[in-house]
């Protein structure tokens, strides 16, 4: 079979195609990850951000553990509940911190999401107009335990603008991910259901603030967990409707990894007053609040201001 027909071929079998968009996936996709895709709702690439960029990205977020770096008022910096328990032991810089959240103003941390290597793909989902609206580097400590995890959840629960087709994530790792410390598992296929209900599930060793999981798994049984396995620069694009979550670290070494959440810089804020996300609006609202000093910030303006428009042009969510 020739390539014309072959890409032909693949076409048909998925169309319609809802999850990537034409012209701009043919200029970077091959009809085999974009049928994975549309099927599956994630693909991996491999080797996509180069080890140097990485080992820069790694030296930043331990600058900024260990406070020798001024860090930006904008900025999330946060501590694993079981850090924080009575009679835990003591840990400082790389070991205390397991997430930082929204390092937009960081000029260091802030390459990662302009990234060419990555905007060219995030564009096969988004289109040619595209914001950072979340950022993240996530560390798994090996003295933290079982709250460690993350449930099973889907990011759109956290964002206030729809479609959600036009919304991608891309997820670096920045030193090896293995099953033993805390890879992501991913559910294939769950990208076509519906956003479903979010709580904090009831674990003896402690949740996270703001890792919020999926109550009801029925809806999702049927789909297969794969865990997502992956070496440095390797980068996973997934769906925000995709069900996904992570493992503990049972190693005595760290796991990071570092993320942007993209949306169409076109993509439009949607009130989520009355609907699923009204909790974590107010949860949103109360952290927004607290660091802002007791002035009240709306949910939508949470995110108009962290968002970064990086490619094309400002569109409707600024």
């Amino acid at each position: 079979m020739s390539a014309s027909n072959r890409i032909s071929a693949v076409r048909e079998h998925i169309r319609p195609l809802k999850y990537t968009l034409t012209p701009h996936a043919d200029k970077v996709l091959t009809p085999e990850q974009r049928a994975f895709y549309e099927e599956n709702g994630y693909f991996l690439v491999k080797k996509l951000v180069p080890e140097v960029e990485l080992q820069k990205y790694k030296r930043r977020f331990i600058e900024l553990a260990e406070g020798t770096v001024p860090r930006p008022i904008t900025m999330l910096m946060m501590k694993d509940v079981a850090l924080t328990k009575e009679g835990a032991p003591k840990a400082t810089g790389e070991a205390a911190v397991t997430k930082i959240q929204d390092f937009q103003d960081d000029e260091v941390l802030a390459e990662y999401f302009s990234r060419q290597e990555i905007l060219r793909y995030v564009e096969a989902f988004t289109g040619p107009d595209i914001m950072a609206m979340h950022t993240m580097l996530i560390n798994k400590p090996p003295n933290v335990g079982e709250s460690g995890r993350h449930p099973l959840h889907q990011d759109l629960h956290y964002f206030p603008f729809r479609p959600a087709d036009r919304i991608v994530c891309s997820w670096t790792a920045i030193e090896n991910v293995t099953r033993a410390n805390g890879c992501l598992v991913v559910l294939p296929g769950t990208h076509k259901g519906e956003l479903l209900h979010h709580g904090y599930p009831e674990w003896e060793s402690g949740v996270n603030k703001m890792y919020h999981g999926v109550t009801d798994l029925s809806s999702g049984k049927e789909a297969p967990r794969v865990y997502a396995e992956m070496e440095p620069g390797d980068t996973i694009f997934f769906h925000p409707l995709l069900i996904h979550g992570s493992g503990a670290n049972r190693t005595q070494g760290y796991r990071k990894a570092i993320s942007c959440h993209y949306a169409s810089s076109f993509c439009e804020y949607v009130d989520v007053k009355g609907t699923l996300q009204e909790e974590i609006a107010k949860e949103v609202e109360e952290i927004a609040k607290r660091k802002a000093g007791g002035m009240e910030v709306p949910f939508q303006a949470v995110w108009q201001i962290k968002g970064r428009l990086v490619k094309g042009n400002e569109g409707t969510m600024a």
